[in-house]
């Protein structure tokens, strides 16, 4: 039997790797650099869940290591502990415990208590969140209702403005989250994270979309009104599709003003069917509040004269392959498919479900908003109309 050979990476070559994990390459892209497979790069990333641990450093105050040699030298002298620490400006207590507690005069050696004092100091600082056990109870119950850990910082600095022990960062949660050995977040939680993922990603890993189909006599979205572009009134929706296994579909659209959701039940694909939903789905909001749509290029709208003739709604199409045009809706996007796993059959759910998960979208505080919710933002342009 073959025994494959146990890899090493020395401190520069981990130091590499976090450097490129952190720059967003892929663990098989950082596997090639060093002509290994990608499982000995996880081996490195995820012992603490693809967060680069900060760099150790040896305190200023901390007893050097030719200070250790100074103390040896003495002993062996048979100086006194307070003479040596006259030499060394030390206090003479500092000389005795690190005598005592490293085999006293007799047994006194530098370089084995100076590593001793290293691995003593590796002693892991405890988060915020295990100090505070109530604070910790409610992070997970926002986790579990699918809020983002920055959504829950966020929320937190809101509702206890004036109350530091009461608010933790987003970065705290991730890190309480990912390396489970703080032992304070259970990693169940993270199955309620966007992406099920076992390590962070880094934020400079690329996302990489397909561009679709062309529509003809489509609108550019290069004439839309510069009011849409800044986002300062409301009623400028963007929306898209996104699929499932059987031919299934979701539409979803996005309020550009204040990040409000809708979803949409269409039968299949085809552009009749998602125009004639869509056309149900406007006809449920005020003329004030759906002024204009801007969709991709994907096949499905291009019956979009018969949607404008019926709702009085402009319709806008994105540049081929620019899927960030709609950045509001790519972003909705992706936070459904926490809902709508891709591979699985989306024409299970009905529209109330539909309209719940929107809700429980709507109801989250969002960083953009100032923390507050896409409701809140919604309810107050209605409020303004009304």
């Amino acid at each position: 039997m073959k025994y494959r050979r146990r890899i090493y990476y020395t401190a520069e070559q981990r130091a590499e790797i976090w450097d490129r994990w952190q720059r967003g390459e892929s663990m098989s892209s950082i596997g090639r650099v060093f002509d290994r497979q990608s499982s000995s790069v996880f081996s490195v990333i995820s012992p603490t869940g693809g967060i680069r641990p900060p760099d150790r450093r040896r305190s200023r105050s901390a007893l050097s290591l030719s200070e250790r040699e100074e103390i040896s030298r003495g002993l062996s002298i048979k100086q006194s502990l307070r003479a040596i620490a006259r030499q060394l400006q030390r206090a003479p207590s500092t000389i005795s415990r690190e005598v005592r507690r490293n085999g006293g005069p007799a047994g006194y050696r530098a370089t084995p208590s100076d590593q001793a004092a290293w691995d003593r100091a590796l002693r892991p600082k405890m988060c915020k969140l295990a100090c505070h056990p109530t604070l910790a109870r409610a992070v997970s119950a926002k986790l579990r209702r699918k809020w983002s850990p920055e959504q829950v910082a966020g929320w937190l600095k809101r509702a206890f403005p004036q109350e530091a022990r009461k608010q933790v960062s987003h970065e705290t949660i991730y890190r309480s989250l990912y390396i489970q050995a703080r032992g304070v977040l259970k990693k169940e939680l993270l199955e309620h994270l966007r992406a099920k993922r076992t390590v962070r990603r880094s934020k400079h890993a690329s996302l990489k979309r397909n561009g679709l189909g062309q529509i003809k006599h489509a609108i550019s979205i290069s004439e839309r009104p510069a009011s849409v572009e800044d986002r300062a009134v409301p009623g400028h929706w963007e929306g898209d599709l996104i699929g499932g296994s059987r031919n299934s579909y979701i539409a979803t659209l996005v309020e550009r003003h204040s990040r409000y959701v809708m979803l949409v039940k269409v039968a299949n694909k085809d552009t009749g069917s998602v125009v004639t939903a869509l056309i149900k789905s406007a006809q449920k909001l005020p003329r004030e509040l759906y002024k204009s749509l801007t969709w991709d290029r994907g096949k499905e709208l291009a019956d979009h004269p018969r949607f404008t003739l019926a709702t009085d709604v402009d319709v806008y199409f994105c540049d081929p392959q620019s899927p960030w045009q709609r950045g509001t809706n790519e972003n909705t996007n992706r936070l459904l498919r926490q809902y709508f796993p891709k591979g699985t059959d989306l024409s299970v759910h009905s529209q109330e479900h539909l309209d719940a998960v929107a809700r429980e979208l709507n109801e989250r505080p969002r960083k953009t908003l100032h923390y507050f919710s896409p409701a809140e933002k919604f309810g107050e342009c209605v409020a303004a109309i009304g």
